[in-house]
């Protein structure tokens, strides 16, 4: 059995490159180590998924701490050969210092590193291995690919305290066979040693494999699966291809392990969404998970996760037949399709993951990517006029400008910068900018259509700043009191609320919880309708003085998530006891004169209520609804029409014989 060693890397008489030179390729990026370990690594993946795919590409990231029963051969294994010096290779003080902790990256349905194991013996399209582990720069062989020159591959160096890897894996052979392979490699800094003969300068660059021939060659087959398994690292099925890469000590800032995952599976949801969505009938492209210390942390649906939902859709409508395809003139050129989607919806709680984006409470921003459909970046446009109204858009280049926005991008792929380009490339990745802004103006048009003689007046969008527009007083009917709330009406009633308060009572209704029709709310995106149950009514004897039905409007309306919906909320009371039936007036509100619509012009839409909601949250049917007056507190469930504003009011009636 081979014993695997290190090999520290001389200077050549011809020169090579220095491990600080390899390390710096990505520059200073915007984006956090996790971030850009997440971006890159995936895009690995992608490019080396196997033609055609037996299934969705594996991708997963697992910490854990070595234990007892591995980290003696971590010790004994990983330090043969090793350079003394701790400046020079501070795997020793790791391994000596306590607790081993790793963060290991790994795919499956992929290639695998394959491919001849010596640079110079590695010249036909078969060499992902020595492109991986020896070579840097080189220009990508996949078409349509989401790498560019591989310098992403420094990111798992730069995000190891002590410059270490571990690259486990297993490929087809030429043959048809298949092969394991286990290799180290560090990155830290070049140095001069003292040596017999005098001093001698280093690269930096060491690699730790079968050091019996004159080049470091990687573990094979057995004596790979041997190592492999005394370091406690996953084992491949029989008839399994991919590769792990295990990151020694990661860096993780100011996080716990724990908070680490959770991040990182965020993180994939923000920057691989578009491989995590079934689209056309066809399976997603990728799955991907994430543990630590053995513990599943979940990696968010992006189908199901505000705001990713509204990019999704956004996807779906660049995909389909409302999508817009985007041109540049001179030169003409076709440069891909957009897809743009608006709602009005609650501010958000910004995560860090979305703040490492730029995306704080509004959603306001353009997805942007190549054919290969890996997120490049969220590009921000201008702001909606209301702080709840958002927009998503998602671009995709046409696959004939592929090399071309890959040409715009750094090395982490996160950008286009067309001035990095020559004339007219650089024409192209302008003019994309310009024709996503103009179709992000026509979006944010908000002329509306008023009704025949009436004064044309645009509808405004829902703001804030016209929050007292959506309720927030309390009243009687269809009038409003600005009397202290809770306190009754002395006045005499009007022979119209006279009128209500003597409406005959409603049919029986179902029992409470029974699903009811919802009629027309939006059943999908919001939970089971019911109608509530009559309950018993308080017995006031007769002659005794009783409080007239009314409405308590608790604070101002504000916008909410029920499910894929956001919904206009707003919260009462019927202070007065008994059973008492309401409903609702909505209309849209013109902004400046006071003027109300109940109904909507040709072609526009109108607010709905999607129904009435209990203090434990159950929801109940729009029409008919009956409520037991007290001090539980309900809410008014609004579907809002686009780009207005709405006006609440909340009517009530006394149910006859109560």
């Amino acid at each position: 059995m081979t014993t695997p060693k290190w090999l520290s890397q001389a200077y050549p008489p011809e020169g090579a490159s220095a491990a600080e030179g390899i390390r710096n390729q990505l520059g200073r990026p915007e984006l956090d180590l996790l971030t850009i370990l997440v971006r890159e690594s995936a895009q690995n993946s992608w490019d080396a998924r196997v033609v055609p795919p037996a299934g969705p590409v594996e991708y997963g990231i697992d910490m854990w701490t070595v234990g007892p029963a591995h980290a003696g051969a971590w010790r004994e294994l990983l330090l043969d050969g090793a350079p003394s010096r701790v400046e020079t290779f501070p795997l020793r003080e790791t391994l000596g210092r306590g607790p081993v902790r790793v963060l290991a990256v790994s795919d499956r349905g992929t290639r695998g590193l394959g491919g001849p194991t010596r640079a110079d013996d590695a010249v036909g399209p078969d060499r992902d291995f020595v492109s991986f582990i020896r070579n840097i720069g080189e220009p990508r062989d996949t078409a349509l690919g989401g790498g560019t020159y591989g310098f992403g591959k420094g990111i798992f160096y730069l995000l190891s305290r002590a410059g270490t890897v571990l690259v486990h894996s297993r490929t087809r052979t030429a043959s048809g066979s298949y092969e394991t392979r286990l290799i180290g490699c560090t990155l830290w800094n070049s140095y001069v040693a003292a040596e017999r003969d005098g001093d001698r300068r280093y690269t930096g660059r060491h690699w730790w494999g079968d050091t019996s021939g004159e080049v470091v060659e990687p573990l094979v087959d057995r004596d790979a699966e041997s190592i492999a398994q005394r370091l406690g690292l996953r084992r491949f099925d029989s008839e399994e291809t991919g590769t792990t890469v295990v990151v020694i000590d990661p860096n993780l800032d100011d996080l716990t392990p724990a908070a680490t995952a959770d991040y990182l599976a965020e993180t994939i949801t923000w920057h691989l969404w578009p491989k995590m969505i079934s689209t056309g009938g066809n399976p997603p492209a990728m799955r991907f998970s994430v543990t630590c210390d053995g513990l599943e942390h979940n990696v968010p649906d992006p189908r199901e996760t505000r705001p990713l939902n509204m990019f999704v859709a956004a996807y779906e409508t660049m995909a389909g037949s409302n999508g817009s395809d985007l041109q540049c003139l001179k030169p003409k050129r076709h440069l891909g399709r957009l897809g743009l989607v608006k709602r009005i919806m609650p501010p958000l709680e910004p995560s860090r993951a979305a703040r490492m984006l730029d995306i704080e409470n509004l959603i306001h921003h353009v997805c942007l990517m190549r054919p290969a459909e890996l997120v490049v970046t969220y590009r921000p446009g201008p702001k909606p006029p209301s702080v709840n109204q958002g927009y998503a858009g998602v671009f995709r280049a046409d696959e004939s400008m592929d090399e071309i926005y890959a040409k715009a991008e750094p090395p982490t792929h996160d950008a286009w910068n067309p001035q990095s380009l020559e004339r007219p490339e650089s024409t192209f990745v302008g003019t994309t900018f310009r024709r996503i802004n103009d179709a992000l103006e026509g979006l944010l048009s908000l002329g509306g259509v008023a009704r025949p003689g009436a004064s044309n007046v645009a509808l405004g969008a829902a703001s804030s700043l016209f929050s007292g527009l959506v309720g927030g007083a309390w009243g009687i009917g269809g009038s409003t009191s600005y009397s202290k709330p809770g306190s009754t009406v002395t006045r005499a009633s009007t022979a119209k609320e006279e009128e209500e308060n003597e409406t005959p009572p409603p049919s029986r209704p179902a029992p409470a919880g029974a699903p009811a029709t919802a009629g027309t709310a939006d059943s999908e995106d919001l939970r089971d309708l019911q109608q509530p149950s009559m309950g018993a009514t308080p017995g006031s004897g007769h002659g005794a003085p009783r409080r007239r039905p009314r409405v308590q409007y608790v604070g101002d309306a504000y916008y909410d998530d029920r499910g894929a919906a956001s919904v206009l909320v707003q919260e009462f009371r019927l202070p007065a006891p008994g059973p008492q039936r309401v409903r609702i007036d909505l209309a849209v509100t013109l902004p400046g004169t006071g003027g109300r619509e109940t109904d909507p012009p040709l072609g526009a839409s109108m607010p709905v209520l999607i129904g009435w909601e209990d203090s434990a949250d159950r929801l109940y049917a729009p029409e008919d609804c009956v409520i037991e007056g007290g001090e539980s507190v309900w809410r008014a469930l609004v579907r809002p029409a686009p780009d207005t504003m709405t006006e609440i009011t909340i009517k009530v009636e006394a149910v006859k014989g109560s």
